[in-house]
Order: C-alpha cells, then sequence, then structure tokens
C-alpha cells in the first residue's frame, strides 16, 4: 500500500527528437496551389470549402492559444478536492496555526488534543479506504 506523500522526487527527463524533412520544391508547389485556390475561392469561381487551416502558408497556428483562458484541469484528469496538494498544504497550515494558539491560550493540552483528533480522522479515513478497496 503507498502512502500520500506531499513531495514528489523529478523522475529523469527523457530526450525524444523526431526528425522533421524539408522539401523546398515540395513547399513551393504546397503554397501556390493554395494561394491559386484562395484567389478563385474570391473570384467564386469554385465554392469555398471552409478550410480555415491556411496549409501551405508557413502560418502555424498555437495550440497552446486559449489554453489558460478557460482555468478548467488537464482533460482526462479527474481529481478531487480532497486529493489537490493545495488542499492538503491548506490543512496542514491550518493544524499549524491553531496547535501555535491553542499553545499558547491553553498549554500543551491543546496540542494533544489536535494530535488526537488528527490520529482519530486518519485512522477512519484509512478504514473506509481499505474497506472501499476490499469491496472491488
Amino acid at each position: 500500500m503507498k502512502f500520500p506523500q506531499i513531495f514528489r522526487t523529478a523522475q529523469p527527463m527523457r530526450f525524444d527528437i523526431k526528425p522533421r524533412y524539408y522539401d523546398p520544391v515540395k513547399e513551393e508547389i504546397e503554397q501556390r496551389t493554395a494561394r491559386i485556390k484562395r484567389e478563385l475561392q474570391a473570384e467564386g469561381k469554385i465554392p469555398y470549402d471552409g478550410d480555415h487551416t491556411m496549409e501551405g502558408t508557413g502560418f502555424h497556428g498555437s495550440s497552446i492559444r486559449g489554453a489558460f483562458t478557460s482555468g478548467g484541469q488537464i482533460k482526462g484528469r479527474h481529481t478531487s478536492p480532497l486529493q489537490s496538494a493545495g488542499m492538503l498544504r491548506l490543512v496542514i497550515f491550518v493544524l499549524l496555526i491553531g496547535s501555535l494558539f491553542g499553545y499558547i491560550y491553553y498549554g500543551p493540552e491543546a496540542i494533544y488534543t489536535i494530535l488526537y483528533i488528527v490520529a482519530g480522522i486518519s485512522l477512519l479515513f484509512l478504514f473506509f479506504r481499505l474497506r472501499r478497496k476490499q469491496r472491488k
């Protein structure tokens, strides 16, 4: 069984280069045909097909454009707020601040009380997690 971790160790980066081949003659032919096609569509001689990619013109749009504006999760990753690292840091911070103020106002009994409460909650969490795994 793997215990939850606060810090993650870095994994080694992998080097994977994919070679790209450049054919200037083919590139020029694609640009010329795309330009002629746009001109014929503008004149109305051939129907407009709704292709907005502008292939062969040397225009490469950004695949990251608008990725940060949505503010959503990464596609395919389903996480609950209880599993996020930010929530874990918040809980640890609140426990530390609570134990500090409890120690100042009530003495060491407050720290022992907080430790017992945290230990009880963690044991309940572990119990229900193991129980759920046994059902599957």
